[in-house]
């Protein structure tokens, strides 16, 4: 897994695996999942991410790894 944040576009996209993209689909209006071929996730953006993030460095625990969220202010 691999979390890139784009400053110019305040965007955050959250790549799940490496694949071809298939299809991609809105969940939200400012958040967004793509698809591989067999419906696998392979990654989730999230635009405005200045405005959805938290503004303080936190973290989150996914399964026994804790892995911070930056702060996007």
């Amino acid at each position: 897994m691999k979390i890139r944040y784009d400053k110019e576009a305040d965007a955050i996209y959250i790549r799940i695996k490496s694949a071809k993209i298939k299809k991609t689909v809105k969940i939200e209006a400012d958040i967004l999942a793509d698809f591989d071929e067999k419906g696998n996730t392979c990654g989730i953006e999230i635009l405005n991410a200045s405005k959805q993030l938290p503004t303080k460095e936190r973290s989150v625990e996914i399964g026994k790894r804790k892995m911070p969220i930056p702060a996007f202010a």
